[in-house]
């Protein structure tokens, strides 16, 4: 058992998966991720290239590179640092490259912010690569193992990105167990052994990404649609093999928390769900039948797992710390459009929570409880979206 911030957590995950290129730029709230994983390197701890590159667009770029010739490659970012490699982002989902990236979720500017905010990374969701939330650093440095063997898998062969909360995860240490060399060795593949077609080679060369017709596209979409709709299925295999190895596992797409009997769900994704499953536990208390659905997964999007939880449920409540401007939370478009046409449909109110970092606490679920509880004793079933708002703050200077 190691004390562990998440960022080292990530950084440990990678040296146990044998990683073999590491391309770095530094960004507030990752830096040490690649700082750590550099000095595995120089003490010798960790037989991998590090790549000093000059912007986020280019790691991207390296680790395409490196994954086009059959390298097991990482990266890892933030906030304005992912959407500077969004282009390459696209590139590399598009080309179902094993990549895997961290990504410390932090607010977008302006107004200018280093602290947790899932919107960077939720606006990637349609880029072709799977994305999971980690809720505390044990589950950090598990997924990043898990997700190699998920992005090699010759089911899958797509990227992944992990998302963990900045700073309540990135720069907090908590207890980690880290299994042995041994062990990841038995539940990985060799880097470079998993067969994939596309990998260059100079004994037998094929073209990579060059302009093809439109109907082959569409073609390659439709292949790419394919491959996530089984990543689901490979997803729930290797968090099933990592149990057998560890005895941890995640749900999965979904974990599900006291949702056997539970009359209320709480949906949320990443650090938040601690406070939530704290949450339910004080609702049972108060002889409200509460569970929590924590969404590892935004893709491939636990579908079959939200119904099951809706089948049971009269009050489902999502709980985002992200915003889409003329949309809404998108964990809550995710899980509506998810029941849309189930028979069973619970009422579903969307929380608004912990933008720009504001923390968010139990008491935040507690309060949502009972509010769209009591709209429901009312005969109230239309839903809402509900601002959770700090205490109001007058920033100076605002013409607004």
């Amino acid at each position: 058992m190691e004390m562990l911030t998440g960022n080292y957590a990530v950084a440990y995950g990678v040296k146990l998966a044998r990683a073999e290129i590491i391309a770095a730029y530094p960004i507030t709230p990752q830096t040490s991720i690649v700082e750590k994983l550099s000095e595995f390197i120089e003490k010798g701890e960790m037989r991998a290239e590090y790549i000093r590159v000059e912007s986020e667009h280019s790691a991207m770029a390296a680790c395409i590179g490196a994954a086009s010739a059959g390298a097991r490659a990482f990266t890892a970012t933030s906030s304005h640092g992912l959407l500077y490699m969004a282009e390459m982002v696209f590139w590399a989902g598009y080309s179902r490259l094993p990549i895997v990236m961290a990504v410390v979720t932090r607010t977008l500017a302006p107004p200018w912010n280093i602290w947790s905010e899932h919107t960077d990374i939720f606006s990637l969701r349609d880029t072709g690569w799977i994305i999971f939330m980690c809720e505390d650093n044990q589950e950090v440095l598990d997924t990043v193992i898990q997700a190699y063997k998920i992005a090699e898998d010759p089911r899958v062969q797509l990227p992944v990105m992990l998302g963990l909360d900045a700073f309540t995860l990135s720069h907090v240490a908590s207890p980690v167990e880290l299994p042995s060399q041994e062990e990841v060795d038995g539940f990985l593949p060799p880097p470079g052994a998993t067969p994939r077609s596309f990998i260059m080679d100079v004994e037998h060369p094929v073209s990579h990404s060059s302009i093809v017709d439109p109907d082959t596209t569409f073609h390659f979409r439709y292949l790419m649609k394919e491959a996530m709709e089984k990543a689901r299925k490979v997803v729930r295999e290797v968090d099933e093999a990592y149990r057998r190895l560890t005895g941890r596992c995640y749900g999965g797409l979904a974990e599900e928390y006291r949702c056997g009997d539970a009359e209320l769900i709480l949906a949320v994704a990443g650090a938040a769900a601690g406070d939530a499953k704290e949450a339910a536990d004080k609702l049972r208390e108060e002889g409200i039948r509460a569970g929590v659905l924590k969404l590892r997964a935004l893709r491939p999007f636990p579908v079959e797992e939200v119904r099951k939880a809706a089948s049971t449920a009269k009050v489902l409540l999502t709980f985002d710390r992200d915003y889409s401007f003329g949309s809404g939370g998108v964990i809550a478009r995710e899980v509506k459009a998810s029941l849309c046409g189930f028979p069973r449909q619970p009422l579903v109110d969307s929380y608004i929570v912990g933008l720009g970092g504001s923390e968010i606490t139990p008491q935040h679920f507690i309060e949502a409880a009972h509010r769209s509880l009591e709209k429901v004793e009312k005969g109230l079933l239309e839903p809402e979206e509900v601002w959770l708002l700090p205490p109001e703050v007058k920033p100076g200077g605002v013409p607004w």
